[in-house]
């Protein structure tokens, strides 16, 4: 099970790859591609929650060994991450439904919430990564 942390490093970052992807597929009105890697990014973040929780089920956490300065960076960052990664189930669920639902006005409203806190979960994943990791 030690490889499931850079699974799910990888899995963050393929999320915000799709995310940024869809971003710039919808600014082009690619509505088709846009809603493929919106799809593919929900997806790939459900896989990264399911290998997440079965980590930490059958490791606990690893506590961060740094000191000093690098020790408060890595705790601001862990608590923004924690905090919103905890706002972007719902939000991801109602953006990606209302969309579904063909409620596009609606959609819209809420997505220009949930994109920017989902990527900056995303990348902020992978960051906490590779601090506790690498």
């Amino acid at each position: 099970m030690t490889w499931l942390p850079t699974l799910n490093a990888s899995l963050n970052a393929t999320a915000a790859l799709l995310l940024a992807t869809g971003y710039l597929m919808i600014r082009r009105r690619r509505v088709r591609a846009h809603r493929a890697c919106m799809i593919a990014a929900f997806a790939t973040s459900a896989l990264f929650l399911l290998s997440y929780v079965i980590y930490h089920l059958n490791a606990g956490s690893k506590p961060f060994e740094g000191e000093g300065p690098v020790r408060l960076l890595y705790f601001v960052i862990l608590v923004s991450h924690v905090v919103l990664a905890a706002a972007v189930l719902p939000l991801a669920i109602v953006t990606l439904l209302r969309a579904l639902r063909g409620r596009f006005d609606r959609h819209a409203a809420i997505a220009r919430w949930t994109l920017p806190i989902w990527l900056y979960v995303s990348i902020t994943g992978v960051v906490v990564y590779l601090m506790l990791y690498r």
